[in-house]
């Protein structure tokens, strides 16, 4: 029994040849199922990054996210292994925050604020904040979250700087990102929206520039 997403068929006109200098049909079918496991593999990630921001992670099931993508459930358990897996994979793959800290070092602190504004003006929300907004609090990817937040953000950031009591900096700078998500459920953003955003910019850089220099002791 073969497993949709999963069929081989031959396609004419393949890159090897066989005798002669004719294709080689046999190179071109080889190289099908991989294509189509990598396409399948594809939709059931944006199927799972949909439906994990439309419902939080409690709220989709794996039925929901194999009916989504056209593939079926043994599929997504082959390829991920779990819906928390699948979730941590999904997270993974939709954070730019990685390459917004790659870099300069001298820059870090204005792209983090250019960051932060481009999410203010995304209306509706980006499919990692609604994820985030309505997974948050769940205890079987909490474990996830921690890993997410350690390995996009906090660790970059430690990477990027210099001086004594880097992670603490890190994690102060991860405060500002992280803390926009509960300000955006409860109060809105309505109001920042309607601010400058060069001026919300420039107040941003001012306070990640002050959150990753050095720690200066008090006497």
């Amino acid at each position: 029994m073969r497993l949709k997403g999963e069929t081989e068929r031959a396609v004419p006109g393949g890159g090897g040849e066989g005798a002669g200098g004719a294709p080689d049909a046999g190179d071109a079918a080889a190289r099908r199922p991989k294509r189509d496991r990598e396409a399948t593999r594809r939709r059931i990630l944006d199927a799972a990054r949909d439906l994990f921001g439309e419902h939080g992670y409690d709220g989709v099931t794996v039925r929901m996210i194999a009916a989504r993508s056209e593939a079926n459930m043994a599929l997504v358990n082959r390829y991920f292994g779990s819906k928390a897996a699948l979730f941590g994979e999904v997270l993974a793959g939709e954070s730019v925050l990685r390459e917004v800290i790659a870099g300069e070092p001298a820059g870090l602190p204005r792209r983090l604020a250019e960051h932060f504004v481009r999410q203010i003006d995304r209306r509706g929300g980006t499919p990692m904040s609604r994820m985030l907004d309505r997974s948050a609090g769940q205890p079987e990817v909490k474990e996830i979250l921690l890993h997410h937040l350690e390995d996009m953000i906090v660790e970059p950031l430690v990477a990027q700087l210099d001086g004594p009591d880097a992670r603490a900096r890190a994690l102060l700078a991860s405060t500002i990102i992280m803390g926009g998500g509960p300000v955006r459920r409860l109060l809105g953003l309505n109001d920042l929206r309607a601010a400058d955003p060069a001026e919300l910019t420039d107040r941003l850089t001012a306070m990640f520039t002050a959150a990753l220099a050095p720690i200066t002791p008090t006497r």
